[in-house]
């Protein structure tokens, strides 16, 4: 089991502390140092390169979303704040997961699970293949760690908290516990492409792009949304040579 380096990250006292009894409780996770100032936090968080930040939004000087965007490219967030209107941006950043306050501990432990799993993930998809040699990857589906190959899986779909990957051999897509942000990361850039907010699309799978720029993968009929647009009209461009 993979022990996980944490900083606590909030402007109240309590709020710390109560986190910093769950961290004690929680046998996977390893407390680095906890801060009431964001700017201090930052500093550290720099130099110790934590693999968890359990960070607050609304903070003075600096606030959360400010902060997880100067992270380091390693360190994943969960974000704990009284205000759920913040739920939609915090998926847009590299979060794994967003904890409404007041926190119970059985929440805190499934977004300290999620961060363990999604570790675990990207340790054996980064097992010594390199990128252009990769097959395949592994997705933790109902418990079990399933290896799935790249060549199967026509696209990506957000659901929230979890996301589906269909695949071509299947009816049925693989349901799993990330974020859009971590199977991204998951996937091989050369394989794989964003086009939307919602859906990450295998470049092999593609059938057919409408005048209107929707993509036809198997059954499916996928929108490139505006800001991910320009990317993937390079990439046809590219094939057109």
């Amino acid at each position: 089991m993979k022990t996980l380096r944490c900083i606590i990250v909030d402007d109240e006292p309590l709020a710390v502390k109560m986190l910093e009894g769950f961290v004690e409780r929680t046998p996977f996770l390893e407390l680095a140092a906890s801060f009431n100032d964001p700017v201090l936090a930052l500093s550290e968080i720099r130099a110790k390169a934590p693999e968890l930040v359990f960070l607050d939004i609304q903070m003075p000087d600096l606030d959360g979303m400010e902060l997880s965007r100067m992270l380091p490219p390693d360190t994943r967030v969960i974000f704990t704040t009284a205000f759920k209107q913040y739920a939609f941006e915090s998926y847009e950043v590299s979060a794994l997961d967003f904890l409404l306050k007041p926190i119970r501990y059985q929440k805190f432990l499934e977004a300290a699970q999620k961060a363990q799993e999604w570790f675990a993930l990207k340790e054996a998809a980064s097992a010594p293949v390199p990128s252009a040699e990769k097959t395949s990857v592994f997705l933790k589906v109902d418990g079990v760690l399933r290896k799935v190959e790249l060549s199967d899986i026509q696209y990506v779909e957000g659901m929230k908290d979890y996301v589906m990957f269909h695949l071509a051999s299947a009816r049925q897509p693989l349901v799993t516990h990330l974020t859009m942000k971590a199977a991204e990361d998951l996937l091989p850039p050369e394989q794989f492409m964003r086009i939307h907010r919602s859906y990450i699309l295998g470049l092999e799978h593609i059938a057919s792009v409408s005048p209107q720029g929707d993509v036809k993968v198997g059954e499916a009929l996928l929108h490139v949304s505006e800001g991910y647009r320009p990317a993937f009209d390079a990439y046809l461009q590219g094939l057109s040579k």
